[in-house]
Formats: C-alpha cells, sequence, structure tokens
C-alpha cells in the first residue's frame, strides 16, 4: 500500500524559509511522479510543483517560481519543496500526492495517493 507522509510545516515569519518532506513508501514500481498542492482557506486547491522519479520537474505557480524548490532523494523515496522568502499569501495546508506512470495534474485531478497534509503558516 502506498503512502504519503508529509513533514516540516510550522509557523514561520514572513520572509523565511521553511522545507518541507513527503516520505513515500509502498511503491512497486519506480515509475511515478509526485507533486505538492497547497490550499488555503476558502479557496481551490493549487498545484505547486512536481517532480518525477527521472528527475523531470517543474514549478506549477507562478507565484513562487524563484522562491520554492522541489527536490527528491530517490534512494530515500523522499521529496522536498524547499521555501524561501515566504509571505502570508503562502499559508495554507501543503499537500503531497503520487501519480503512477504519469505526470501531475495542475489542480491534483488524476492524482493515484495523497498525503494528509502539513500546515504552513506565514505570519506577517
Amino acid at each position: 500500500e502506498v503512502q504519503l507522509v508529509e513533514s516540516g510545516g510550522g509557523l514561520v515569519q514572513a520572509g523565511g524559509s521553511l522545507r518541507l518532506s513527503c516520505q513515500a513508501s509502498g511503491f512497486t514500481s519506480d515509475d511515478y511522479a509526485i507533486g505538492w498542492y497547497r490550499q488555503a482557506p476558502g479557496k481551490d486547491r493549487e498545484g505547486v510543483s512536481c517532480i518525477s522519479t527521472s528527475g523531470h520537474s517543474t514549478i506549477f505557480a507562478d507565484s513562487v517560481k524563484g522562491r520554492f524548490t522541489i527536490s527528491s532523494d530517490n534512494a530515500k523515496n523522499l521529496v522536498y519543496l524547499e521555501m524561501s522568502q515566504l509571505e502570508p499569501e503562502d499559508t495554507a495546508v501543503y499537500y503531497c500526492a503520487a501519480v503512477l506512470r504519469g505526470w501531475c495534474g495542475f489542480y491534483g485531478t488524476g492524482m493515484d495517493y495523497w498525503g494528509s497534509g502539513t500546515l504552513v503558516t506565514v505570519s506577517s
């Protein structure tokens, strides 16, 4: 059974940094992609970034380009989201999700597995 567990969220002041981690387990194939998504209160879920096991990655959200970086450690089945220059608008629950033999859907459509999320709160 595939499981995704996020960690690293918390409270940070504007301008600060956080690193989120997504620990993946249970995959029987090494052909998958993991994406980071976020959902702020009262807003739709938004795709943040995606990375495949082959190393291809992208940042979806224009608002985080230049501030967020996605990376992975395939040997440890970990995917990271490095967030810097955080803004109050980045406050949200951040989820990681996985899709087998495919690519991340921008709004999370088509993703096969989801973590339970980790809360990031950025104070002004």
